[in-house]
């Protein structure tokens, strides 16, 4: 089996500070809308959504 090895640029890692704090405030905004899109049509995925979006801002109460 060969090594396989990540696009430079696929991948952006979070720095600290205000940027992180930033970028993880849009996720979780996302997260947030994509989840109340979904709860009449699709109830695991809308709920998928709201766990990620737990989890985040999991991240941004410690954070902070």
């Amino acid at each position: 089996m060969e090594n396989q090895y990540c696009r430079v640029g696929a991948t952006k890692s979070i720095t600290s500070g205000q940027q992180a704090s930033l970028i993880l405030e849009h996720r979780y905004q996302l997260f947030l809308e994509r989840a109340s899109g979904l709860h009449k049509t699709n109830a695991k995925l809308a709920e998928f959504f709201e766990s990620k979006a737990l989890q985040i801002k999991t991240i941004l109460d410690n954070l902070v």
